[in-house]
């Protein structure tokens, strides 16, 4: 693989561990984790690297980072941390697979959607395909992650995602839903929002690393 493709691996990488931990830690009175605004930024990758290098490239940096990403999330599945009289995994099991699942899955729907868009205006094939992929890996990653339905992980691994299960008013005004519905539902908008800001810096990138506008 050329040198070249090696900072969108590693970024890739990074992305989806820190979006792993981060997922963990609840912002605006419950509304939000920290992970929503790290992990949307693996489309911004995957989009770059599609732009500048071609979908082939985009694939092979899509599995280099979700093989690199898994490695080191299930790594820290089994570093243990230390809460307030507990102890608990730096990235539980199932929030592991959620991410490396949804991941995979949305990613190469972005590459195979930005693909078929690339002969239009600039900004058509960036924008439709991270909406599209956003909108799969939101559903993915929250009802794997955190869905009561699902139980094929095991009750050690249930109980330690079963903070989201606490009933909360949706988006704090609604109807009492699992507090994981709301997060889903607030990530899903914050990632509409970066997909439209992700495009600023999508033309500069691509624009620097082709010598030319994007």
């Amino acid at each position: 693989m050329q040198r070249a493709y090696i900072p969108g691996i590693i970024a890739m990488a990074a992305i989806v561990v820190a979006s792993n931990f981060l997922v963990q830690f609840l912002i605006f009175d419950g509304l939000l984790t920290w992970g929503a605004f790290t992990y949307p930024l693996a489309f911004l990758v995957t989009d770059i690297m599609n732009r500048v290098y071609g979908v082939a490239t985009a694939r092979k940096v899509v599995f280099a980072g979700f093989i690199t990403g898994i490695i080191c999330s299930l790594i820290g599945s089994q570093i243990m941390l230390q809460g307030d009289g507990f102890t608990y995994a730096a990235v539980p099991l199932r929030i592991a697979v959620a991410s490396g699942t949804a991941f995979l899955l949305a990613q190469l729907t972005d590459v195979t959607v930005f693909n078929s868009l690339r002969g239009g205006r600039w900004w058509r094939a960036p924008l439709v395909s991270t909406l599209i992929g956003s909108a799969l890996d939101t559903t993915l990653f929250f009802t794997i992650a955190f869905s009561a339905s699902i139980t094929l992980f095991g009750a050690d691994a249930d109980a330690a995602i079963s903070w989201a299960w606490e009933p909360v008013p949706f988006m704090l005004t609604g109807p009492m839903a699992p507090l994981w519905v709301t997060l889903a539902f607030a990530d899903w908008l914050v990632k509409l929002s970066l997909a439209m800001i992700a495009l600023i810096p999508f033309k500069v990138i691509v624009a620097r690393l082709t010598a030319q506008p994007a």
